[in-house]
């Protein structure tokens, strides 16, 4: 057995276990999303209990490195003091009126300092949700009915977006000259994808020949700016670029997803960081720093249409009074000293990645590391490169990448076990992070192997 790091006692999650066994029948796969439980973990997942600055800690009393971060909501870590002070004096003064509120307009007017075109802002509570209004806005503006969407793209759970999202066997998938829609649920309504189209990313001549197949009908082209949901998959050089030009030489809406880079590649997003003039944005999970605040941003002459009459668009914890303090004090604390938590993130990620390929050549493993700034993954495999969602299905050993991250609990570093998500470096974490870590995932190579 493992001994933990920090104790000098076998690690044990005992506590774990036993709570996870309360959880059958009550709750479903441990807790509310599925990707917290045992698919993912093995047998049951490890309960966490408090956390602070860059440490996590679970109810058995192990301490771990965070590099999960609650899948990118933590651009500051956990519990920064400041956001816990804004969130008190928003708890202790009333947490939500549903009225109109100063604050409101306050983190309104930074995003629109921070984001570029962001000429109007509308908040939200989650990604999925901005995303939803996205949609039927593009869709209200242009008066055309069909959306399209990437392979392996994932842009929240409702019905229209929710296809060739999830990995699947290459051989189910299709020509990429002609991609097969394969529904990523059972439930969906039996003709919300007829209006969705599919193409590989990353390639420009599919895009045009999607284009050429439905003159006239495509009312948004939805993409993220750096694909995070099969690890981290950054843009060919040109391709966004190219996207844009595409779909503003077609008349159609560019809805750039944001829900997992804004806030955290840069002030600005990738939307900054590759120079993108994207007619709406969304946004989430950095945005809240860990409360749930969403944001979808655009052109005046698109979002002026959720005036009344318009697109509708409701929802009572919209821009609720306690997330918007949340939000103010972040990014308050993300944009201060000239940006220098954006510097720091990508200065203390790239010593991990780096320590990462050294110790993975070392170690004579077939694995490479991938990674945009503070975004990172590590993907087994014998390819040099993972170019797509194509690429990632068939060439990415997802268990052993599994396999990997649970050997690496029992050494004090928590990530997600799943190979599809990634890891997120944060204000919080420093170059003891980075050494410690390091030191841990030779540890778990050893007793993975």
């Amino acid at each position: 057995m493992a001994i933990h790091r920090e104790t000098g006692l076998p690690f044990t999650a005992e506590k774990s276990r036993q709570i996870y066994e309360r959880t059958l029948g009550v709750l479903i796969e441990g807790s509310s999303s599925s990707s917290r439980g045992p698919a993912n973990f093995g047998k049951y997942p490890i309960f966490m209990d408090r956390a602070a600055g860059s440490r996590i800690y679970d109810v058995d009393g192990n301490e771990y490195i965070d590099w999960m971060m609650a899948f990118g909501a933590l651009p500051l870590g956990h519990a920064h003091p400041e956001v816990v002070e804004a969130i008190t004096q928003a708890a202790t003064s009333g947490a939500h009126f549903a009225t109109a509120t100063p604050v409101e307009l306050e983190v309104a007017e930074m995003i629109q300092k921070i984001v570029p075109n962001a000429e109007r802002v509308r908040f939200a509570n989650t990604g999925t949700e901005a995303m939803m209004a996205a949609i039927r806005l593009a869709r209200g503006v242009t008066g055309r009915p069909k959306i399209l969407k990437f392979e392996g793209h994932y842009h929240g759970w409702h019905d229209d977006l929710l296809v060739s999202s999830n990995v699947l066997p290459a051989a189910a998938l299709g020509l990429r000259s002609d991609p097969v829609k394969i529904p990523d649920s059972s439930g969906l309504n039996r003709t919300a994808l007829d209006d969705t189209i599919v193409v590989p990313w990353n390639d420009l001549p599919a895009l045009q020949h999607a284009l050429e197949n439905h003159p006239g009908q495509i009312a948004a082209i939805i993409t993220e700016g750096v694909m995070a949901n099969m690890g981290v998959i950054p843009p060919a050089d040109g391709y966004l670029q190219g996207l844009q030009k595409l779909a503003r030489a077609n008349g159609i809406i560019f809805i750039l997803d944001e829900t997992v880079t804004g806030f955290r590649i840069a002030p600005g997003g990738c939307q900054e960081h590759y120079q993108l003039s994207p007619d709406l944005v969304t946004f989430g999970k950095a945005l809240g720093s860990g409360l749930p605040v969403a944001a979808l941003v655009g052109r005046a002459a698109i979002m002026d249409a959720l005036q009344w009459g318009g697109v509708l668009h409701y929802g009572t914890h919209n821009g609720s009074r306690i997330g918007m303090f949340a939000a103010r004090a972040n990014l308050r604390v993300l944009t201060r000293d000239h940006n220098a938590s954006f510097r720091h993130s990508w200065k203390i990620s790239e010593k991990l990645c780096s320590g990462l390929r050294q110790l993975l050549q070392k170690k004579g493993r077939a694995a490479i590391v991938q990674n945009v700034g503070p975004m990172l993954q590590i993907m087994f495999t014998d390819r040099p490169a993972i170019r797509d969602y194509r690429d990632f299905c068939q060439h990415v050993d997802r268990a052993a990448f599994q396999k990997f991250v649970l050997s690496l609990f029992p050494f004090g570093v928590y990530a997600s076990p799943s190979a599809a998500l990634h890891s997120i470096v944060t204000l919080a974490h420093s170059d003891e992070d980075v050494e410690l870590t390091l030191e841990a995932a030779g540890k778990a190579l050893d007793a993975a192997a």
